[in-house]
Parts: structure tokens; C-alpha cells; sequence
């Protein structure tokens, strides 16, 4: 067959198919139109998924007859002013996306301008025009597509139920509701409205913290923290969580480019770069970042969905992403997540104190002893003598009013008698179990699991003196020999300089051996070199062999950090404890260990109070 050219219809089909891969993307072509159009209220309804029905309504600037009829021809749009396609400030190109839409389906366009008498209407059918007539309806937009991919019957084998396609959609219009806190979307499903965001308002930060909440959740909007940042003609703004509000996979991480939603890699490798010192690699941070930068730095058209985006200098990005963060982060200080302490209000429940079930012959014979004493000289006095016992029971306990002692090895009273509110941690009471350090601030009890805590301040301190050019080492009075297996000894003689500036000394001692001559200084004297050393290999075999030295050194600190921080188990005096919480309060990221878990539980006065039913 010789070379020939394919007819209008089959071309528009084919783009179709590039565009509209299902119903949620054909409406994210739709709203996009619509947002461009200078709406500020937008409702969009899908009949059983879209696939019935699927209809956007605005109340943007509409359009003339005669526009209509170029809005559904290829190759028409009002969206390249100066025929430049570096240099697009919009979402989407309506005279591109209309004709592709068109083309599968049954659709019509209803519209009207502000000074317009009355609307236009057009209609397509698998292709072919109808229209431009007369027709009635407000001043905006209304997009009804019908029957979805009917000229295309093959293409309805690979839709999924319709509560797929409608989950699909309802994912769409939160990402680009998320770019424009100024509208009010609503989505329904022809019954009932499934998704409504009001318009929020404000300034640019509370106004776009009102909508994530309301797309989010209000555990995120309680515990964000906002982000601002601008390197190089690129700017950054959002909010991003604390680390101790984390989930299991990344569906809660956003990105918009130029207020365009983004799903890219670079970007998502950025987050776990900001986030390496304080998540495990299984667990992902919540958050929504927006990225600004001149259409010219970035090109939105290397996917045909535009969901995907390329930067001119994506290393620049990419850097101002991670030290904007990190930097968020540090500012956080010790402050975890609130979720810490309604999980753990959530997870006390009062005792059940229900009678047990009596059995009846007891019972019976419980009632017949009652009787036989109220009959008798003998029962005459137990009321008495009960009496003497309840006073007894009611009677001040003796030491009642004596101060608690908290801990019963010796202590300093300077922070015992300071006032728990002069402190953010409060001041130390008690240790429960010798794991657990109980202080009480101005309004609170603060539970806190002192082997994460002090692991979070060792590492810190050895992370800061790596940045400083190395960290202070002692020498083994008898360096230690420890045998390995040799590609975890290779591993780390490979290494063996970058170890030295984290004070790890050793050397090459035999085939899978090491000699270990200094350690770290303030990992203490009586730290356990072999647990030591297997650790620290263990984790440069975990990491990545594309990883920057620093990160590399980053993630043998961890290791390190636990061999040298108080463990469970161990008693301390009230002022190890206060020492601990001190330092808590002075040292950044201190609210989580590096996995990304609590180091301490708040409990408000007040919650605990409603749990004892103490509350109105």
C-alpha cells in the first residue's frame, strides 16, 4: 500500500488516544480549559465514572459563536499569544483537546460571554460539527460529554469499574484545586456531590493551607510546616509535614510546576534527599510544593498528557528543593507530629468495670445468708463494725501530702523545683521501666523513650562534626581485631578514609579481618567496637553506590550513633534526665529518631482529663 494521507477523523482519533486515556484525563483537559478562562467556581459531574457522562461547568469568560467553531478544529488555540512554544503561562490548549474529545465521544458546548444576549451551542459527534445555535445559559461554560469513546468501542475494553474511573477523577481535580485555592470546585456523580472545596481566602499561604486541609486531611494542616524559597529566577512555596507524619507510600506528595500538577522522579528523588536523616527509606512525608520558574527554564511538553516536566538546570531545581527543607526542618526544633499524642490518647480506653455474671446458685445462696444475718443477734453488729473499716479506708493516707520522689538515686533539686512551664519538655519526675523518662510541663505530661531521644543527639553530633572537618577520636589501649566476611572487610577498607573522618580508625588485618585502633570519642569508653564495626558495614552495604560521599556518611552515622546513646534499661538520676531534655530542646530534628519515630509522647492536660470524664 502506497503512502497516503489519513482522513480528519482518524487523526483527531489517533490524538485522542495520545490525550484522553480515560475519563479523568479528558476532564483534566476540561478543567484546565476552564480555569484559564477566569473561573471561579467550577463543577464537573461523572455518570458512572465518565464513561456515561461526563460534564464541566464554569463561570469564566466564556466564548463568541465563531470562537466555538474554532475551539473544536485542530490547531486552534488562544493560549501561544506570540507563537512561542517555550513560552506558555496556561494549562491547557482548548483548541487542542476539544477536537481530540470530540472525536470519541458525543459532545456539546454550551457558552456565553458577559455582554453576549444569549449562549451558543455546538455540538460534535464522533467527528462531525453541528451548530453553532442559539441556546440558553449564564454567563460561562458547559462542556457535556456523552457517551465516551463510542466511536472507539475498543478503547471501553480498558476501563476499569466505574468507582475506579471516579476515584481517578476525584485525584484530578484535588491536584489542580490544590494550584488554585481561589475557586470552588465541586465533584458528583450525578446523585450526590462526592468532593466539595469552597473557596478559600486569605493571604497566599493560609488561603492555600485552608484548601490543603480540606484535601489533605487536618492532621497535615495541624502539622505543616510552610515553605518558601527562591534561588536563581526559581521559586518554591508549600507546606511539607513533620517527620513523625509519615505513611507507607507517596501518595500524599504534590508538585505543581508553573501551577501545573506534576509527577516527576527528580522530584520525588529530592524529597527523599531532604528527607534521609529522618525517615527510613519505606516511609514517605505528606506534602504539596510548588515550583515557579520562567516558561523558557522548563519545558512542559516531553509527555503528551503534560504530566511530566523537564528543567533547563535540573541539579539547580533540585538543590533548591533539598536545602529549602532541610532548612524547614531544622527551624521545626524538637517538635513532633500531634498524631504522636492522639495515637497515644486513642489507644487508652477506660477499664471495663461491667459486673461479671453471677452464677444463680451463688446468687441464691448469697440472698438466703443476707437474710439469715438480718434475722439474727450476729448481724445486728456487722453494720458497726463495717462502719469502723470504712473509716478506716477514709481516713488521709499516711505521706500522702510528702513530695513525690521521683527517683530515688541522688539528685540535684535546681530543676526539681524550677516551674515545668519555664521549659518546652517540662522538668524530669520519673522513670518507668528505666526506658521511659516522665516530665510534666506547664500543661502537659511528656512521656519520653530516652534510647531514641539520646540516639537523635549523638547523631547530630557526629553529623556536625563531619561538617566541622572531622570528629575528636580516642585510642583503644589494645586495638581490637574483628572478623568479618570479606566483602563486608573489603567494603570497609575501601572506606577506611571517609571513616576516619567520622573517628572510626581501622585497618587491614587478613583476609575478611580489621584491626580497630580509635573510635569516636563520644560514643564513651565503653562502647562495643565488634557491634560497632558490623553495623557500620552492614550499612554501606545498604547504600546506594550513586550516593554523594556526605550522604554516604550521613547513613554510617546513624549506625554509629546508636552504639553510643543511652539504651533501654538503664536507671538515671533526675538530672541525667533533665540533662537529656535540655538538649533536646537546643537540638534540631530531636522530636524524631532517624527512622522517622517519635522520641516523646505530649499528652495535654486536658485530654487526659476528658479520658477520666473530668472534661465540661
Amino acid at each position: 500500500m502506497g503512502i497516503r494521507l489519513l482522513p480528519q477523523t482518524l487523526i483527531n482519533q489517533i490524538a485522542a488516544g495520545e490525550v484522553v486515556e480515560r475519563p479523568a484525563s479528558a476532564m483534566k483537559e476540561l478543567v484546565e480549559n476552564a480555569i484559564d478562562a477566569g473561573a471561579s467556581r467550577i463543577d464537573v459531574v461523572m455518570k458512572e465514572g465518565g464513561r456515561v457522562l461526563l460534564s464541566v461547568t464554569d463561570d469564566g469568560c466564556g466564548m463568541e459563536p465563531d470562537e466555538l467553531e474554532l475551539a473544536v478544529q485542530r490547531h486552534a488555540t488562544s493560549k501561544i499569544p506570540d507563537e512561542d512554544l517555550f513560552n506558555i503561562d496556561t494549562l491547557g490548549f482548548r483548541g487542542e483537546a476539544l477536537p481530540s474529545i470530540g472525536s470519541v465521544s458525543r459532545m456539546s458546548i454550551t457558552s456565553r460571554t458577559e455582554k453576549a444576549d444569549n449562549a451558543w451551542c455546538i455540538r460534535v459527534e464522533g467527528g462531525e460539527k453541528q451548530g453553532p445555535e442559539p441556546a440558553a445559559h449564564p454567563k460561562g461554560t458547559r462542556i457535556e460529554v456523552r457517551d465516551l469513546f463510542f466511536a472507539t468501542p475498543a478503547r471501553l475494553k480498558f476501563l476499569k469499574a466505574p468507582r475506579t474511573e471516579l476515584t481517578h477523577g476525584i485525584d484530578v481535580i484535588k491536584r489542580l484545586a490544590m494550584c488554585h485555592p481561589e475557586i470552588s470546585f465541586t465533584l458528583g456523580d450525578g446523585v450526590r456531590t462526592l468532593l466539595k472545596l469552597p473557596a478559600a481566602h486569605g493571604d497566599l499561604f493560609e488561603a492555600l493551607l485552608e484548601r490543603l486541609r480540606g484535601i489533605m486531611g487536618k492532621d497535615f494542616a495541624e502539622n505543616a510546616i510552610p515553605i518558601e524559597a527562591e534561588r536563581e529566577n526559581v521559586r518554591l512555596t508549600g507546606h511539607i509535614s513533620l517527620p513523625t507524619l509519615n505513611r507507607g507510600n507517596n501518595a500524599l506528595q504534590f508538585f505543581f510546576v508553573n501551577g501545573r500538577p506534576v509527577k516527576d522522579k527528580q522530584l520525588y528523588g529530592a524529597i527523599r534527599g531532604a528527607y534521609r536523616d529522618f525517615l527510613a527509606h519505606d516511609r514517605h512525608p505528606l506534602l504539596a510544593l510548588f515550583i515557579e520558574l520562567p516558561p523558557r527554564a522548563v519545558d512542559v511538553n516531553v509527555h503528551p498528557a503534560k504530566a511530566e516536566v523537564r528543567f533547563r538546570d535540573p541539579q539547580g531545581v533540585r538543590g533548591l528543593i533539598v536545602s529549602a527543607l532541610k532548612q524547614a526542618l531544622s527551624g521545626a526544633g524538637h517538635l513532633a507530629s500531634s498524631t504522636v499524642s492522639d495515637d497515644a490518647l486513642a489507644a487508652m480506653r477506660p477499664v471495663d468495670y461491667r459486673p461479671h455474671t453471677i452464677d444463680p446458685a451463688a446468687a441464691e445462696m448469697a440472698r438466703a445468708i443476707t437474710s439469715q444475718n438480718r434475722s439474727s443477734s450476729f448481724g445486728h453488729y456487722i453494720p458497726e463494725g463495717l462502719r469502723e473499716k470504712a473509716a478506716e479506708f477514709q481516713a488521709p493516707l499516711s505521706g500522702f501530702d510528702a513530695p513525690p520522689q521521683a527517683n530515688l538515686r541522688e539528685s540535684s533539686d535546681t530543676q526539681m523545683s524550677a516551674p515545668p512551664e519555664q521549659y518546652p519538655l517540662g522538668v524530669a519526675r520519673a522513670q518507668l521501666h528505666e526506658t521511659y523518662i516522665i516530665a510534666q510541663s506547664g500543661d502537659a505530661i511528656i512521656m519520653v523513650d530516652q534510647h531514641a531521644a539520646h540516639e537523635r543527639l549523638v547523631y547530630e553530633r557526629i553529623k556536625n562534626g563531619v561538617e566541622e572537618n572531622g570528629v575528636k577520636r580516642q585510642g583503644l589501649l589494645i586495638p581490637e581485631v574483628v572478623e568479618l566476611d570479606l566483602a563486608d572487610a573489603d567494603r570497609l577498607i575501601a572506606r577506611a578514609a571517609e571513616l576516619e573522618e567520622l573517628g572510626l580508625v581501622l585497618e587491614n588485618f587478613g583476609s575478611g579481618t580489621v584491626v580497630v585502633r580509635e573510635v569516636p570519642a563520644m560514643l564513651g569508653a565503653k562502647v562495643d567496637v565488634q557491634g560497632l564495626v558490623k553495623d557500620v558495614a552492614d550499612s554501606l552495604a545498604e547504600v546506594d553506590e550513586a550516593m554523594s560521599l556526605k550522604d554516604k556518611l550521613m547513613d554510617v552515622c546513624g549506625s554509629m550513633a546508636c552504639h553510643g546513646s543511652i539504651r533501654a534499661g538503664r536507671r538515671l538520676t533526675i538530672d541525667e534526665m533533665n540533662a537529656l531534655l535540655r538538649e533536646m530542646e537546643a537540638t534540631p530534628h530531636s522530636g524524631q529518631c532517624k527512622h522517622g519515630r517519635p522520641t516523646y509522647v505530649e499528652l495535654k492536660l486536658k485530654d487526659i482529663e476528658r479520658l477520666f470524664g473530668r472534661s465540661g
